[in-house]
């Protein structure tokens, strides 16, 4: 089973825009990981971003793997677990995580379809 690794930049534009993202994945067969970083940076947005509220809501209710990575750095921790494992498909919107990394990405085409490239 191939897994997907989400970031909460990717997780939040997913909200925004409407895309029911875990159902998607789970149709196609992956297995969800989201870092334990990542659950923390919305519970700390959704104090102010209602997306962020809803995203939260919306992870309280889906099946998904939490991981523990290390380091502080939420954007570090992605990258150097990227690195050692280069199977899992990276899904974000930060620049320097898709730089750094060469892992497949899952990317947001025509603001509606996830594509992995």
């Amino acid at each position: 089973m191939r897994q997907i690794l989400l970031d909460s930049s990717f997780i939040l534009s997913c909200i925004k825009n409407k895309i029911d993202l875990f159902e998607q994945l789970y149709l196609e067969g992956y297995k969800i990981l989201i870092p334990m970083q990542v659950l923390r940076e919305i519970n700390g947005l959704s104090k102010s971003n209602e997306n962020a509220k809803l995203a939260l809501k919306i992870l309280q209710k889906s099946k998904f793997k939490r991981i523990k990575l290390r380091g502080k750095n939420t954007d570090n921790a992605i990258i150097n677990y990227a690195k050692k494992n280069p199977e899992i498909i990276i899904a974000t919107l930060d620049k320097e995580i898709k730089k750094k990394t060469k892992n497949s990405k899952l990317i947001i085409r025509s603001k509606k379809k996830l594509e992995i490239i």
